[in-house]
């Protein structure tokens, strides 16, 4: 596997260094996400202002997890899923909530589920979901909108589950405790 820099300030691009101090009063810590990223300073800016944005969606943070934990589980990111379990318990998300998602398992609360099924199809589908598909997530009690937000949701998502698979990210001593692995597929 080629090896990646998990770059630091003075590592880094020049144009890196104010994002990795963003990450850094962000975070309390440069995340190995962000020091991978840094070598494009470009792609770093681009994925937090991607964050950014996201977060201002209209969707709650509970359903921002759902959007970021299943797409993150779907891709199998040995990084992200630790890192959005820590961070989804440190704002208070349901702990059924967060273990239905890095297992893969449907979440009680029906809202929920309807966005990470739909969510699902999205990535899945490549964004090909049928009319039907669209229609029932918003009887769910979903708009337009949110529907636009996934997407937003799902293309910071690819440019974080991508490196993380590309440079074999270390996950951080914070999210460590929270270590995860895709389930094997019996069919593979």
């Amino acid at each position: 596997m080629t090896e990646f820099t998990l770059h630091t300030k003075e590592t880094a691009p020049q144009e890196s260094n104010a994002l990795l101090q963003a990450s850094e009063k962000a975070f309390g810590m440069i995340p190995n996400l962000h020091a991978v990223m840094a070598e494009s300073p470009q792609h770093l800016e681009a994925y937090q202002k991607l964050h950014e944005l996201f977060q201002q969606t209209s969707l709650s943070t509970a359903e921002q997890t759902v959007v970021w934990m299943a797409i993150n589980v779907e891709h199998g990111c040995h990084y992200c899923v630790p890192a959005h379990t820590a961070i989804a318990h440190m704002q208070k998300v349901d702990g059924g909530v967060i273990e239905a998602l890095r297992s893969g398992s449907p979440i009680a609360d029906a809202k929920l589920e309807a966005l990470r099924q739909f969510t699902l199809k999205v990535v899945r589908q490549r964004g090909k979901v049928t009319d039907s598909d669209v229609n029932a997530f918003i009887a769910a009690g979903f708009t337009k909108r949110q529907v636009l937000d996934i997407v937003l949701g799902l293309a910071q998502k690819v440019m974080s589950n991508y490196v993380n698979h590309l440079a074999d990210t270390p996950v951080d001593a914070p999210f460590r405790k929270y270590d995860w692995s895709p389930a094997v597929n019996a069919a593979e």
